[in-house]
């Protein structure tokens, strides 16, 4: 496994629910289309951390099966500490700006299609990125403290202090991930 014996101290920050959901093998896709504060998004580092964030999380915006599963925060609201359970590789970037090709991802992530509309709609000249994720839990997570620097609408973040990559586990076995893989790459290019 390339991850082990790592110090790692980029991560990516993404919905509680999706990290969960990642973490569980339920979903190995996520979609970006960058921060507020950035002019884009790119992949910037791999293997990463997936830091949860509450923030912006909405019922509303995710599948039925993930909505109630949602505590909402106030705007502004982080936790005091993160729990930092699992890392990826991330192992295929897809540029996607057709509606149809998004759409037919829809078995393979967490959101609600309003979501996907909304994140087509929003800067609609700039591609949403499908970002296939290959996960590793932690046999012991790691809670860090909440710092100012990992707040604001932002991608990536470095960690304070690195965190080494002893002791993962793959949450799905590699024939199971690679026939994911496959699956999604067929969908979007056949849509």
């Amino acid at each position: 496994m390339l991850l082990t014996n790592q110090l790692l101290q980029h991560a990516l920050k993404e919905w509680a629910i999706a990290v969960e959901a990642l973490s569980k093998g339920e979903t190995i896709v996520l979609l970006r289309k960058g921060g507020i504060r950035e002019a884009g998004f790119s992949v910037k580092h791999s293997p990463i951390w997936l830091y949860p964030t509450y923030e912006h999380q909405k019922p509303e915006l995710l599948k039925p099966s993930y909505e109630s599963q949602v505590v909402p925060v106030p705007s502004g609201w982080h936790p005091e500490s993160v729990t930092i359970q699992s890392c990826a590789e991330i192992t295929d970037v897809l540029s996607l700006d057709d509606s149809s090709q998004v759409k037919a991802l829809q078995p393979y992530h967490v959101w609600h299609e309003l979501m996907i509309s909304d994140r087509l709609k929003w800067q609609p000249k700039r591609p949403l990125f499908v970002l296939l994720l290959r996960v590793y839990r932690c046999a012991t997570p790691q809670t860090i403290p909440f710092e100012q620097a990992y707040g604001g609408c932002k991608s990536w973040i470095n960690l304070r202090k690195p965190i080494a990559t002893d002791n993962l586990q793959p949450v799905l076995s590699a024939a199971e991930y690679q026939q994911l893989v496959g699956e999604i790459k067929t969908v979007s290019q056949n849509s």
